[in-house]
């Protein structure tokens, strides 16, 4: 998918057709019981839900995890069931599909208008399964390099996740284990040194170990310089701010929220392409309130909805026009954190099936064993 800087700058047009739109969908009945999210921690603010419950008179409650994998064990140990709406990247969907643990969403009853076109068509791929949409865009955000600006001599221009393990870094380095291992494959692929393409990791065990054993090693060399891993938000922002951190793989929102404190950290993306996720709204197989979460869906959906997120995150939402609401020092960190080839050169996750991400765990751990 082809993110344009003008794209996500755009909409203030349409921003107002999508904000006129009443809701409509069965408020009686999403009325009756309290709407049930379980979304990424950080992610709906008390503003945004007093704000959704002014516009829709529907009460919701708001449970957080802290990774894929936390919510997808949550699901199966419910048998889909407990809440009423999910947010899993997208990647992750044909997963939940195979374990029988969502629902397919009913189209109709969502205005898509609001949604970003490129969101639409970026998330077919995980998040349209035998012809029928699971999964509506929310937003989206990327992992890529987070440095400390007064003690790191860093050539944006030639940024690579090789910078990430320089000698001169030392001890100083916070990563995501099993995303930095993709990050070491990217460097070593540019290089010419894995035995098969990176992609084909994901199609095959044979070439997930085949390349795999040979990113562990290098991975292995350099965890001494390892301050900190990092699996939540909270831990990575904490790398930077009280463990001495001075470069990591993290998300972008990482670099935004220390930003916003005055923190000398800058962000950018690197040669091989910035890790780029997309995520959005899901429906469990049992969900209680199902009336509600299309009312969630398109309350979010507006401009206003959009920017309070944004706000309340530092990712980039799929709302159309929210942009256009966003403070100047929001817009700025975007800007410059992405240049229209770095968006041009993302580097989107495949869809990660049960049996990679089984392997992948394995070496992870082996990873963080050694």
């Amino acid at each position: 998918m082809t993110l344009s800087r003008r794209r996500f700058l755009q909409g203030a047009a349409a921003a107002g057709a999508a904000a006129s739109v009443p809701f409509y969908i069965n408020r009686a009945l999403a009325q009756e019981q309290t709407l049930r999210i379980y979304a990424w921690a950080g992610y709906f603010s008390d503003e945004m839900l007093s704000d959704f419950t002014a516009k829709t008179g529907i009460n919701a409650t708001f449970t957080p995890y802290g990774t894929n994998d936390e919510l997808m064990n949550s699901l199966r140990a419910t048998d889909g069931s407990g809440f009423d709406v999910i947010m899993p990247t997208v990647d992750r969907v044909p997963g939940y599909v195979d374990y029988q643990l969502i629902q397919p969403l009913d189209v109709s009853r969502i205005r898509w208008e609001g949604c970003l076109d490129s969101a639409m068509s970026g998330s077919e791929s995980g998040g349209v399964i035998d012809d029928q949409r699971y999964f509506a865009p929310s937003d989206w955000g990327t992992e890529a390099i987070a440095y400390h600006t007064r003690y790191t001599d860093i050539d944006r221009q030639n940024l690579s996740y090789g910078d990430l393990w320089k000698p001169e870094i030392g001890a100083g380095v916070t990563v995501r284990a099993h995303s930095a291992l993709i990050g070491i494959g990217l460097w070593l692929e540019g290089q010419g040194k894995l035995p098969r393409p990176l992609l084909d990791s994901f199609r095959t065990e044979e070439a997930m170990r085949a390349n795999f054993d040979v990113i562990l090693e290098e991975a292995l060399k350099h965890k001494d310089m390892v301050i900190q891993f990092w699996s939540t938000e909270n831990e990575a922002q904490g790398a930077f701010r009280t463990n001495g951190a001075l470069i990591g793989q993290t998300w972008d929102s990482t670099a935004f929220r220390l930003q916003s404190e005055g923190e000398p950290i800058a962000y950018g993306a690197p040669k091989e392409g910035a890790l780029a996720w997309m995520e959005g709204f899901v429906i469990p197989r049992n969900a209680q309130n199902v009336d509600a979460v299309y009312e969630l869906i398109n309350w979010y959906y507006t401009p206003e909805a959009g920017a309070m997120f944004v706000e309340s995150t530092g990712y980039n939402s799929t709302a159309v026009g929210a942009t256009e609401l966003l403070p100047e020092a929001t817009r700025r960190f975007f800007t410059e954190s992405y240049s229209q080839h770095d968006l041009d050169n993302l580097w989107w996750w495949p869809v990660q099936e049960p049996w990679y991400v089984a392997l992948r765990n394995e070496y992870q751990d082996r990873y963080l064993s050694a």
